[in-house]
């Protein structure tokens, strides 16, 4: 597998009770929908930054949210609480405002681009020297 290369995740199988689901997507004429996801190169850049935080005590836990439109990782001071950031992928934004976000618990976007590293940038506290 390749560093550029979506992970591929298989779906769920259907039982008897999701019968009229998968008649209704086999008659559409369509296979599954296409699914958004983090490739392995963003994936590496977003948990290098998980991994700090994890360290530094701030983060605890994570989620991975991926659907039609756009893949989100969401982080969490503890896991029953909700998330304190997401990192969202939605590429129909790519050519408009940036396929990357991250959104804050309140709902208030702070950063937005092409570039994930960049994004990513605004969850880094820089460590300023301060003179006396």
């Amino acid at each position: 597998m390749s560093e550029s290369e979506p992970i591929a995740f298989s779906p769920r199988r259907v039982g008897p009770r999701d019968a009229a689901y998968s008649n209704a997507a086999t008659t559409s004429g369509r296979d599954a929908p296409a699914v958004t996801a983090f490739n392995r190169q963003e994936l590496t850049e977003i948990l290098a930054v998980y991994g700090r935080k994890v360290a530094a005590g701030e983060w605890r836990d994570y989620a991975l949210d991926l659907g039609r439109e756009r893949a989100v990782f969401s982080v969490f001071r503890r896991s029953s609480e909700c998330p304190l950031y997401r990192i969202e992928k939605s590429p129909k934004l790519a050519r408009k405002q940036g396929a990357y976000s991250i959104v804050a618990a309140t709902g208030l976007i702070l950063k937005r681009g092409n570039e994930l590293r960049r994004v990513l940038a605004v969850l880094e506290k820089a460590v300023r020297l301060v003179e006396a």
